[in-house]
């Protein structure tokens, strides 16, 4: 494709948290730079946060896959699957619609994080996803949860993997399975919207609370519950509830329901420790910024779950089950832990307009 300003490029990030809105933030503002046009798809959660971090963007909203989740882990796969009607409903309607805005707003290139049904035959389209596995309790479902997988990937002109081609990467079998799609892969590092800083630290611990409900709400109030027992603890905590606007107080606690882009980034410098979920999104983030983190894995969750096992078992962090977490023993184990931290995780833009130039 040549690089010119005359392009209109749809950029649509699933639903699932904010955590696919927020990586596209590089992209966006990388395929801006290069002069391209760029119309983003998005529910009104999504617009809100892309508002505090984007300039000169069109919004056109479409419709989530607005999937509930259950507060008992035994049971999370499986309301996900019961929900499997609704998707593939979703998925179709999303194709349709698709194919009416390529005509009405003069698209020229497609880029899906991770919805399915955003594909045509008119205009490339690339697919950007971490999981060319995707982890199931049993092995015969994990293999047709990735033939299913795979047959929505053949249907893109590319898939981008944000993680790093090789060994030393960070999501493991997730984005390095034995078996790959037909599709042209192109690993593009490590997406993140933050800069390496090394400012005095000011906070022991930066809790960062994420991810769908109940369960947020659930590792919100463990860990409020334990931060009483940690008065020699200079603590702060982003709830991350952009569209609440009643203050929590906490004594000699410093809460934000939301930070912006440039306020957090300079939080997270500034802090010692990291306390969070082992979403992906979060875990490109904080090991660009060579944090060393705390990572709870949300119950149930077999990709966070897997997340945090793996980069545990790296030494790129420590991590705890939600059940039995203690912050207070999860701060001296962490005193105690031999991190190791790669230096050379960055964003880099030429990985995203190169693949780009090839179609």
């Amino acid at each position: 494709m040549i690089i010119s300003n005359s392009k209109n490029i749809l950029v649509a990030p699933l639903d699932w948290g904010l955590g696919h809105a927020t990586r596209c933030i590089p992209i966006i503002k990388t395929l801006q730079q290069q002069g391209f046009t760029i119309i983003v798809a998005v529910n009104k959660n999504q617009q809100k946060v892309l508002e505090q971090e984007l300039e000169n963007i069109s919004y056109i909203f479409l419709k989530g896959y607005e999937i509930t989740y259950s507060k008992n882990k035994w049971f999370f796969g499986l309301k996900i699957l019961l929900q499997a009607p609704k998707i593939l409903w979703r998925i179709y309607s999303e194709h349709q619609w698709l194919k009416l805005l390529i005509a009405k707003e003069q698209i020229d290139l497609v880029i899906s994080d991770n919805r399915f049904g955003l594909f045509t035959k008119k205009i490339p389209s690339i697919f950007i996803t971490h999981q060319l596995q995707i982890k199931a309790p049993l092995a015969w479902l994990e293999k047709l949860i990735q033939k299913i997988n795979y047959s929505f990937i053949h249907q893109y002109k590319q898939c981008w993997i944000p993680d790093i081609e090789g060994e030393n990467n960070i999501a493991g079998n997730l984005s390095h399975p034995k078996i790959l799609p037909k599709t042209p892969l192109h690993y593009i590092g490590v997406l993140s919207r933050f800069k390496l800083h090394q400012p005095t630290k000011f906070y022991d611990v930066c809790i960062l609370l994420s991810g769908p409900e109940p369960q947020r709400t659930l590792l919100e109030q463990i860990i409020i519950a334990q931060t009483t027992a940690l008065e020699n603890f200079k603590i702060v905590i982003v709830r991350g509830l952009p569209h609440v606007h009643e203050n929590l107080v906490l004594e000699n606690i410093q809460v934000h329901n939301h930070l912006s882009q440039q306020a957090l980034e300079s939080i997270i410098n500034q802090s010692e420790y990291i306390v969070s979920r082992s979403g992906y999104t979060t875990v490109m983030e904080l090991m660009s910024l060579q944090k060393k983190s705390i990572l709870i894995p949300t119950p149930g969750q077999t990709e966070q779950e897997y997340l945090a096992k793996y980069l545990s078992q790296n030494k790129k962090c420590i991590s705890f089950n939600q059940n039995n977490f203690n912050l207070n023993e999860a701060i001296k184990k962490a005193k105690d832990f031999s991190f190791q931290l790669n230096n050379e995780l960055h964003f880099n833009p030429e990985k995203i307009i190169e693949p780009i130039r090839k179609l």
